[in-house]
């Protein structure tokens, strides 16, 4: 007798790659930068927001809270929380509070202007929130030309205050600059004297970045110096996924190696104004409002832009070379501010086919920034061991 074999099962449809899926998009971002106000007590020349002056319209208190409530039914994991300098809203802390008693994790950016002994200790009693103070110089002369007079200081004392508080993996967030990318030893030893954890983030040409790209961004020797040593220290560093154009030198870095503006983050400005990409802040890449928009939710599912970016793409000129599939292209904020075309390579490809491109730009046609709220509209030059003029008192509630 014959017996006959049940048909076999169809095979299981395939998973598409992570990779895949994040650049389809997802329902909610990972996580998203929120910018609570464009007041600053700093003047930063590579500030990507062109920060200093608040503006009147950024949301109030409650329209805060209400955007932090749909973050929560969104289930975002965290927000990175940033500025200007967040901590000059009277309200920071009360939204601080708000955010993790609604199951949003928070990681904040600071110059450390207020982060006191007691705000340390708060902050160290706190769940689920994570500081970031920024220093773009592991020296006071290299930090300052950039950041401005007596930042280095008020940088290091916060996170002194927070390591005598107990505060565990603060974070020190670093632009790699062609003034500090030497320093990179020096900036891990900073990390390990106040017990914290070494972040390292690519200098974007937007805000008033686009005025001092050409004088601070890496040359191509220092790429290859960056790379070498991440590739040898990468697993206690946090790049933030910045750097995924070095993966055309070989080996890619840990990270996603992917822009995931539209996709998998965006940005939400002082005012409710929702960009796909933070380092982006441009009219080109504005997706919707907040508050005009019907919430940040439907912003997110039902921008046209958002579905333009979370279309496939065929990798334009950089389809042909073999390492498209490593760097995908690099940075779309990098791109468009220094003029090439988004489906071209980066300015800093480090196979070299950005040079040529930057090379052929026409003078005066790169974009401007859509708006600034810089206290003056004068370009500073970056100038080690020269002093810098800042503004003369540091800024308060109200609009400065």
């Amino acid at each position: 007798m014959t017996t006959l074999l049940p048909d076999p099962a169809p095979a299981p449809a395939p998973v598409p790659k992570l990779i895949e899926q994040f650049e389809r998009g997802l329902n909610a971002p990972i996580c998203l930068t929120w910018e609570l106000t464009y007041a600053c007590n700093l003047a930063c020349v590579h500030c990507l927001s062109s920060s200093g002056r608040r503006d009147p319209r950024e949301l109030s208190t409650e329209q805060c809270k209400a955007v932090i409530d749909e973050l929560q039914r969104m289930k975002v994991f965290y927000v990175n929380i940033g500025g200007g300098e967040p901590t000059v809203r009277s309200d920071f802390w009360e939204l601080l509070d708000y955010a993790v008693a609604h199951d949003v994790g928070v990681k904040f950016s600071t110059n450390g202007v207020r982060l006191t002994p007691e705000r340390a200790a708060k902050l160290a009693a706190t769940d689920y929130v994570d500081v970031q103070i920024s220093l773009d110089g592991a020296t006071a002369e290299v930090n300052d030309a950039v950041r401005g007079p007596g930042s280095f200081d008020m940088a290091t004392r916060a996170l002194q205050n927070l390591a005598d508080a107990g505060f565990r993996d603060a974070k020190i967030s670093v632009v790699v600059t062609r003034h500090n990318v030497n320093q990179l030893d020096e900036f891990q030893a900073l990390a390990d004297r106040y017990g914290a954890t070494l972040r390292l983030t690519r200098l974007r040409p937007s805000g008033r970045g686009a005025d001092t790209w050409d004088e601070l961004h890496p040359t191509a020797a220092d790429q290859r110096v960056l790379y070498d040593w991440l590739m040898a220290n990468g697993e206690s560093v946090l790049t933030g996924d910045s750097f995924f154009h070095l993966a055309a030198f070989g080996e890619s870095l840990p990270g996603l190696n992917l822009c995931g503006a539209g996709r998998v983050v965006c940005l939400i400005d002082p005012i409710g104004d929702v960009y796909a990409c933070p380092f982006a802040i441009h009219d080109t890449f504005k997706a919707g409002n907040l508050l005009t928009d019907g919430g940040f939710n439907r912003v997110w599912q039902e921008s046209a832009l958002f579905e333009e970016l979370r279309r496939p793409t065929g990798g334009g000129a950089c389809a042909s070379c073999n390492f498209y599939d490593a760097c995908r292209g690099g940075c779309m904020a990098a791109k468009f501010f220094t003029g090439l075309p988004l489906d071209g390579p980066d300015p800093e490809c480090v196979q070299g086919y950005g040079e040529s491109l930057l090379a052929d730009r026409t003078p005066g046609e790169t974009p401007k920034p859509s708006q600034d709220h810089s206290r003056t509209g004068k370009k500073r030059a970056v100038t080690l061991g020269m002093p810098v003029r800042m503004p003369s008192r540091a800024c308060s509630e109200s609009p400065v």
